[in-house]
């Protein structure tokens, strides 16, 4: 196909109908949250646990390691896919409502007297959704460096990813409490499920919304790599920024994907409250994000992304020990001043800087090697996040029923009657650990830019 100039500069108008695409982020938050607390459910809740932790953990390191396989494929094949609609486009199209039909599925489980149906449904539909999740996310990413060529429309594409991602996500921590109780009508099983079919719905919508507005092929001028997957592979491991990148963003998520999961159980067990109070915590959090978002762009347009990602994680580890002393150093109610203040490093170093800066990364190769692999680099990226997920969901039960009466072969292979409160606890000292070594590495990151 002929080659079509790319635009210069990107419209406000374009900017937010590409933000409005990453509404897959309520299928994540849903993931993140909700199937281990459908799984394995606080002591307080009507639900009943459905697997004991050790195989809430193999089934859903199946899942990972299936979904860690795929990553750098689906990176790689979206780099050489050429269509009149671009290259990245027609896996939006194509993956969207897959994924949100299994993530209905997780809550529809496969029971029987013994936990293998159970276990075996549980890995199966888990690989599903991280396959679909693999095939929107990375060329949804990969669509910032596609369709601009500036930085500073990198940095508005990724502050608008970033403000849309953030509306997502609060929208998946903050009504669910809401929707379980009017929705189920105080059966929490229906609730849940209701819940979890509404929210799926909207994600699948707001990618078909940035399918059929954003014109790819015309934006991007027809970019296409014809470079071979190994040798490929080969070129981008060798750029040590990216390297040095993609571990720091390991441990970060890590770190936050751990806190976040355990916001449920903190409400709960920790502090006492109800599950409408839920709703309350993360509205606080993501309310504070939200109000950083603009400074941040500001900021980094200006010093750039190295130095406020640094500080944001020295906020979290602070952040992370004051969690510990919820209900033991200060009263619980200070946990909702906590999760508040989360917000602020979590605004940059969740939302905005991530995309930004691997795509300033992949533009800065593309400039030096000829080579358009930006797919690869969001696979790879895709690839550390799975490791993320995959890592936090296989430690998180296991911390959960830390400090059980049971012996600890017997708390990870029994069905437990709930969580335990120091194993609440540990999660906020595990995500400590992870932004500390996620520091280290960002620190190693050399950072540089291109297209003013």
């Amino acid at each position: 196909m002929e080659k079509i100039k790319p635009k210069a500069h990107l419209s406000l108008k374009l900017q937010v109908l590409y933000g409005i695409g990453v509404s897959y982020a309520i299928v994540d938050q849903i993931f993140a949250q909700w199937v281990l607390y459908f799984y394995l459910p606080p002591s307080t809740s009507s639900l009943v646990p459905l697997l004991p932790p050790i195989l809430i953990s193999f089934a859903l390191l199946i899942a990972r390691f299936v979904d860690v396989i795929f990553e750098p494929i689906i990176g790689y094949l979206s780099d050489r896919f050429d269509s009149p609609w671009g290259r990245r486009i027609p896996f939006l199209f194509v993956g969207s409502l897959p994924l949100s039909l299994s993530t209905v599925a997780f809550f529809y489980p496969v029971t029987g007297e013994g936990n293998l149906s159970t276990f075996m449904y549980l890995s199966l539909i888990g690989s599903l959704f991280f396959i679909f999740y693999t095939i929107v996310g990375g060329p949804y990413n990969a669509l910032i460096p596609e369709i601009s060529i500036t930085r500073s429309d990198r940095l508005n594409l990724s502050t608008w990813q970033s403000v849309f991602r953030l509306i997502y996500t609060a929208i998946a921590m903050i009504l669910p409490g809401a929707l379980i109780e009017i929705l189920g009508g105080g059966d929490d099983l229906m609730g849940i499920r209701l819940m979890v079919i509404s929210l799926s719905i909207l994600a699948f919508l707001g990618v078909w919304i940035t399918v059929f507005t954003i014109p790819e092929r015309k934006l991007s001028g027809g970019k296409l790599s014809k470079e071979p997957f190994i040798s490929s592979m080969k070129l981008v491991l060798q750029d040590r920024a990216f390297v040095s990148y993609l571990f720091g963003f390991l441990f970060f998520f890590l770190g936050f994907n751990t806190l976040r999961a355990s916001v449920n159980y903190y409400v709960e067990d920790i502090m006492g409250y109800s599950t409408f109070y839920i709703t309350i915590a993360s509205a606080l959090l993501f309310g504070v994000s939200a109000l950083c978002f603009y400074p941040i762009n500001r900021i980094c347009k200006v010093i750039g992304y190295k130095k406020p990602m640094q500080i944001s994680l020295v906020l979290l580890i602070i952040l992370s020990f004051a969690l510990f002393g919820v209900g033991r150093a200060f009263p619980a109610v200070f946990g909702f001043g906590i999760f508040a203040l989360i917000g602020i490093p979590v605004a940059g170093a969740a939302f905005i800087f991530p995309p930004a800066m691997l795509s300033e990364i992949s533009s800065v190769f593309s400039e030096k090697t000829g080579k358009n692999t930006e797919g690869l680099f969001f696979g790879l990226q895709g690839l550390f996040l799975k490791m993320a997920f995959l890592l936090s969901i296989s430690v998180l039960p296991l911390l959960l029923v830390f400090g059980s009466e049971l012996s600890f072969f017997e708390s990870l292979t029994t069905t437990p009657d709930g969580v335990e409160k120091i194993g609440v606890y540990s999660t906020s000292l595990f995500a400590a650990a992870s932004f500390t070594i996620s520091l280290v590495f960002y620190s190693l990151y050399r950072e540089e830019k291109v297209g003013e």
